[in-house]
């Protein structure tokens, strides 16, 4: 390691922050990506209809109710409608605990826009 960046290490380490080689950064999210997500099967959603599923799946990308409206080409109150439909067929407390099932089922990966 070159004098520069041990210092800059060894200062990273005093402000009680991660260190990790950019290579190492790259691994792990490699590896996190190419790992099957744990978690609930995507059988958990077969509750879900069709719609519901493309509305969990929007909310869950972190789409707001107007932007799934405009997307779907559906009202704010329909989606209102589904959310609550949706969270209460999944037995979930809110829209945080939808999106971090999206994650964990692999519904929803990192880097997926809306």
């Amino acid at each position: 390691m070159d004098p520069p960046d041990l210092v800059h290490a060894c200062r990273t380490v005093v402000r009680d922050e991660a260190l990790l080689a950019p290579a190492i950064t790259r691994r792990l999210i490699e590896r996190f990506l190419a790992t099957p997500p744990p978690g609930r099967p995507p059988a958990a959603f077969s509750r879900l209809t069709a719609r519901e599923l493309e509305v969990f799946t929007l909310m869950a990308r972190g789409l707001d109710n107007q932007e799934v409206a405009d997307r779907l080409v559906i009202s704010a109150t329909t989606v209102r409608t589904h959310i609550t439909r949706i969270l209460a067929k999944l037995g979930l407390r809110d829209r945080v605990h939808a999106v971090v099932l999206g994650y964990e089922s692999g519904l929803v990966r990192p880097g997926e826009g809306g």
